[in-house]
């Protein structure tokens, strides 16, 4: 590997969606992004070293493949519970009750737009996991 593909890193995310105001309202509400501009219906998110697009879809939902999704950690099981329950309180699309799948607790959920997101934490992965994660 050379020098400059061992130093890139993850730039951002776009995502396409019908509605980008209740989407940017979403990342901004719930997972802790700043709106740091817009342009044609389309919006640029920003959280400490990492951004996320939000392009307008023209009137056209996206169709995402079933499985796919975004997955954000959290540091433990009581910010998992707390987050799920204010997504369920607030109305947020829920896929998913919290699971542990051995990896650790989690659960799923819809963004407007149609996005999934998982919400997890590592914290009480089983221990043959504990190895897997970069920490």
């Amino acid at each position: 590997m050379n020098d400059s593909i061992r130093s890139m890193k993850l730039n951002h995310l776009s995502f396409p969606s019908a509605d980008t105001p209740a989407t940017a309202r979403f990342f901004e509400q719930y997972l802790g992004f700043t709106i740091a501009g817009t342009w044609d219906q389309s919006y640029i998110l920003k959280r400490p070293g990492f951004d996320v697009v939000i392009d307008h879809a023209r009137d056209d939902m996206p169709a995402w493949p079933r499985a796919f999704h975004v997955g954000f950690e959290l540091p433990d099981l009581d910010d998992v519970r707390d987050l799920y329950e204010r997504f369920k309180s607030e109305g947020v699309e829920m896929e998913t009750d919290i699971f542990n799948n051995g990896r650790g607790s989690r659960f799923f959920c819809r963004a407007p737009g149609g996005v999934m997101f998982e919400m997890n934490t590592r914290a009480d992965a089983a221990p043959e996991y504990q190895g897997t994660f970069d920490n």
